[in-house]
């Protein structure tokens, strides 16, 4: 780790984090309470969404506008323009775009045609992950920012292999920042499961588990796969992936950063409360190794 005690961390001219965890545990908040604090905040889904994904995010949504004879005659004469608004805020264009599986009249997508966006996902999310440190080096050259926070997806797990130590990317991002999970606990991982079933939402999933999920929903349901509910095969997932995801956090911060409670995180308000939240989680990790 770059900063290896409480010392060294509360030392540095320049702070530097990867924040990663569940979606829903705090990490876009605390990365805005950090830039307003004068914190530079990357946020790799955006990257996914903007310099990655966002040609085929527009041609999507132009493809279901080409549809409508009107705006058709509109765009094939460049009368309209339509892109993606995407913020830090609102990645909704991104998870359109990556979709559901299911039935098209409940706008469902072809499963092979939902498994080339998920593939189109996963090289984007590497990418992202792998231009963070030229966007430390920017933040600071460029902008003068001293600190860096890199708010990462919900999916970071699924594209590294957190027990190897040759990962390529967890490499990269350990030498430039500190890995912090924010850990939820079993009452966070409820709540976070009966929000989903509340208002579904598209993901990443990794491949081999993804398709183990539609074979064992065919199977348990009898459904074709183009008569299956894509809500609610995602709901039936969500929880599954959960307990996928928890052992690979837990190894990313095991082997590569430190761990901080989501209880903990929620009760920053502040860039220095953050601050001492790491001495803390950094002086639990020192004991433990002692």
């Amino acid at each position: 780790m770059i900063y290896e005690t409480p010392t060294e961390w509360s030392d540095a001219a320049h702070k530097r984090v990867v924040l990663f965890g569940m979606s829903g545990l705090g990490k876009t908040r605390i990365s805005a309470i950090l830039r307003d604090g004068g914190w530079f905040h990357y946020s790799v889904d955006y990257r996914i969404g903007t310099r990655y994904m966002g040609e085929a995010i527009t041609d999507n949504f132009k493809r279901e506008a080409m549809k409508v004879p009107l705006l058709r005659e509109l765009l094939l004469s460049d009368s309209v323009y339509i892109g993606s608004n995407i913020t830090f805020d609102n990645l909704s264009p991104l998870s359109t775009y990556l979709g559901k599986p299911g039935d098209p009249a409940k706008g469902g997508l072809p499963f092979d045609e939902y498994r080339r966006r998920q593939g189109e996902h996963r090289e984007a999310e590497i990418a992202a992950l792998m231009d963070t440190p030229k966007f430390v080096t920017r933040a600071q050259e460029l902008y003068g920012y001293d600190n860096f926070v890199c708010d990462s997806g919900g999916s970071i797990c699924e594209v590294v292999n957190p027990d190897s130590r040759v990962d390529p990317v967890l490499s990269v991002l350990s030498r430039h920042l500190l890995l912090v999970w924010i850990e939820g606990s079993d009452e966070h991982m409820q709540a976070l499961i009966e929000r989903f079933d509340r208002a579904p939402k598209p993901m990443y999933y990794r491949p081999e588990f993804l398709l183990e999920c539609w074979n064992a929903y065919l199977a348990e349901t009898g459904r074709m796969p183009g008569a299956v509910d894509p809500d609610a095969f995602v709901r039936w997932t969500y929880a599954r992936a959960l307990a996928h995801r928890q052992p690979r956090y837990e190894a990313m911060a095991r082997n590569w950063g430190l761990t901080v409670a989501a209880d903990d995180i929620a009760r920053v308000q502040t860039p220095d409360d953050f601050r001492e939240l790491i001495v803390e989680a950094l002086a639990k990790r020192a004991s433990r190794a002692a």
